[in-house]
């Protein structure tokens, strides 16, 4: 199936290992975003991955088009022109100490496109999925403007539709996000969430659950779900679950519900020690498109997403970069870390 993502690539700057920021005067320099990832994980499975975005024509955009075309990733509707691509500083945490992302992404080229740059015709001609974010529309109106024209386009070329409401309170509030992404739910059919983003980007609460003690009120989970499914005529909504026991131990699961059925079911659990959690939520959704688009039942696609994203969060960057057969081996149950020979 050929996929179109679009959204905003980023330059990664983060300090080698563990370390703060700064303590040696030296950056890893890597490429990432939240629709870019999904992208790479769409092209590492096997799809026909399109990525769209908007860089600037100098050597860092070029770096960018390139690290995307490594991994497989197609770039030939990529716009040039701006003047700077966006940048965030990523801390690893470790242990009690949380991470820490400082972003330097204001008048970026994505930022201050404008709709009607994109030939979305041309983009989605043979399309079977798009997906996209809330971040998005959360980098100001133009961002928002140009989600609005490219969620419309693929509603209109019989694209399935998937969002990730990736909530990012660093770049608007709460009320703003539910003004903008609200409206925007009618060309979605297929919602990918935490009970953050729920709460903040479309205003529905989750109840009874605290993702530091791991308690989970599921029959609260399954009636926010079926609520925002009805509310927004979603056929699909997927929610993740993040125990978070320590910035290194984090319990891992996901529930889906499926509109048409009623149906709520729950993945299996991880116990995943953190490498790296930036791209987590993301190595999900791909994994999720990857299994609804090749065919696999709503339980099935959640299983193969919470695995995918299991073995991306012990990986460093923001690409996860494991294969089909190493995340249905982990279906499977071969979780154990021993050496394939």
């Amino acid at each position: 199936m050929k996929t179109v993502c679009f959204g905003e690539i980023m330059l990664r700057l983060s300090p080698p290992g563990f370390e703060r920021f700064l303590q040696t005067p030296q950056f890893v320099a890597t490429f990432g975003g939240g629709e870019a990832n999904v992208a790479v994980s769409l092209a590492t499975f096997g799809l026909e991955s399109h990525y769209v975005t908007r860089l600037p024509n100098n050597a860092i955009g070029d770096a960018a088009v390139k690290a995307l075309r490594a991994e497989g990733v197609r770039t030939e509707h990529i716009v040039r022109g701006g003047d700077r691509i966006g940048v965030y500083y990523a801390e690893t945490s470790a242990s009690q100490r949380a991470s820490q992302v400082i972003y330097d992404r204001a008048r970026s080229a994505i930022a201050e496109m404008t709709p009607g740059t994109v030939d979305w015709a041309t983009v989605l001609d043979g399309a079977g999925w798009f997906h996209c974010t809330g971040i998005t529309p959360a980098l100001g109106d133009n961002g928002a403007a140009c989600a609005r024209e490219a969620l419309q386009a693929a509603k209109a070329a019989g694209a399935t539709v998937s969002m990730d409401l990736n909530f990012r309170k660093k770049l608007w509030t709460e009320k703003k996000a539910q003004s903008v992404m609200r409206p925007l739910m009618e060309y979605v059919d297929v919602v990918i969430a935490n009970e953050e983003d729920i709460q903040s980007v479309l205003g529905f609460e989750v109840h009874g659950t605290d993702v530091t003690t791991g308690e989970l009120n599921l029959e609260a989970y399954k009636a926010t779900a079926a609520e925002v499914a009805s509310t927004f005529d979603c056929a699909l909504i997927a929610i993740t679950l993040r125990e978070s026991h320590s910035a290194s131990d984090n319990g891992w699961s996901a529930v889906i519900y499926e509109k048409a059925t009623g149906d709520f079911q729950r993945s299996q659990r991880y116990d995943v020690r953190l490498v790296d959690r930036i791209g987590g939520g993301d190595s999900f959704a791909g994994g999720l498109v990857y299994g609804l688009a090749t065919g696999k039942s709503p339980i099935d696609a959640l299983r193969f997403a919470v695995a995918a994203s299991a073995l991306k969060q012990t990986i460093p960057g923001d690409f996860n970069r494991v294969s089909v057969d190493e995340v249905e081996r982990l279906v499977k149950g071969d979780g154990s870390g021993r050496v394939q020979r």
